[in-house]
């Protein structure tokens, strides 16, 4: 595994976990840390790009994900989070599952686009912008079974606010789980590679 592949995979994987944090966080109330959700929410944006850490802006704003990557790879942090592994789990099962649907995948193309065209108007974590990405969520990867079952307080889950967040953070997970795949990225890399990628997130903190 050669050392830019290594990297580019922590970087896309750490953007996996930290957008699956934002959406436990935001479906349990906790605080949502606002540069990490313009991250996140801003690699949906970029189809294109020169390198992975383009999609998110920087090392430095992936900081929450490779923090949270020693974790759930159990390294000495602390014990993985079941809820996250269960959303980790389901998602690249739905990923494997898009990647063979051009019609879908076109829609999403499509409605990335729009997306963009609204970002001359507004901030990406604006509520219209969100909310065009929640909607897109639904249309796309949300028709696939099985669903991603977010669990969190029942009076935010309903809140409209709260669910196009989630959605587009779900999208934003699943922006990250293509690029993770595209950079060679697998279910087993995760088993046999683990050390190296938390030796590689330790390495990419020092850089943020």
């Amino acid at each position: 595994m050669a050392a830019h592949d290594l990297r580019n995979q922590t970087l896309a994987f750490a953007g996996i976990l930290q957008a699956l944090q934002l959406v436990q966080h935001s479906a349990h109330g906790r605080p949502c840390d606002l540069a990490a959700m313009q991250a996140s929410l801003g690699s949906i944006l970029v189809i294109d790009s020169d390198s992975v850490e383009a999609v998110y802006g920087s090392v430095g704003k992936l900081r929450a994900g490779l923090l949270l990557l020693k974790t759930q790879l159990v390294g000495k942090q602390g014990r993985p989070d079941p809820e996250l592994a269960r959303y980790l789990v389901t998602l690249l099962h739905l990923e494997r599952k898009l990647s063979k649907r051009s019609d879908l995948l076109d829609r999403l193309r499509a409605g990335i686009e729009r997306a963009r065209s609204q970002m001359a108007h507004f901030d990406v974590v604006h509520d219209n912008v969100v909310a065009a990405l929640a909607d897109l969520y639904t249309q796309t990867v949300s028709t696939l079974q099985p669903r991603i079952m977010v669990g969190g307080q029942p009076q935010r889950l309903t809140d409209t606010t709260v669910a196009n967040r989630i959605r587009a953070l779900l999208l934003a997970a699943m922006r990250s789980a293509v690029l993770w795949r595209q950079c060679g990225g697998t279910r087993l890399g995760l088993l046999t590679r683990r050390g190296k990628m938390m030796r590689e997130a330790q390495r990419l903190l020092g850089e943020t």
